[in-house]
């Protein structure tokens, strides 16, 4: 009676979906929020799946998303966990830092509020 049997793979359970933290979601939608302020962005969505998590922006619903923020662990030691990824599907930028990945859409914002269109 005094035997116990360990779980298989008990300390090595996979995450069941990659997800954003409290504070990279805030930083995103910070983002987001301006962009909409400016009148760029109408709509989001965000897609979660084991290996990745995903913010894509659309200037209309119902096109595609015209950038992807990506969260991928696994590239973590590699590349970087985080890539803004355009519309056509081309890589802008990857790193391990979210706001340096993000820098191109701030430029992008701010050239918007500057110009005041």
């Amino acid at each position: 009676m005094g035997t116990v049997t360990p779980l298989p793979y008990a300390g090595r359970a996979l995450p069941q979906q990659t997800g954003f933290d409290r504070d990279e979601l805030m930083r995103i939608l910070d983002l987001y929020g301006r962009m909409v302020a400016a009148g760029k962005w109408r709509d989001y969505a965000m897609d979660f799946d084991r290996d990745v998590a995903i913010f894509s922006a659309f200037r209309r619903t119902a096109e595609r998303p015209e950038y992807r923020v990506e969260k991928r662990p696994a590239l973590r030691s590699r590349q970087g966990m985080w890539a803004l990824v355009s519309e056509g599907g081309a890589v802008l930028k990857r790193g391990d830092e979210l706001s340096n990945v993000l820098a191109p859409v701030e430029r992008k914002l701010m050239k918007l509020v500057g110009d005041g269109s």
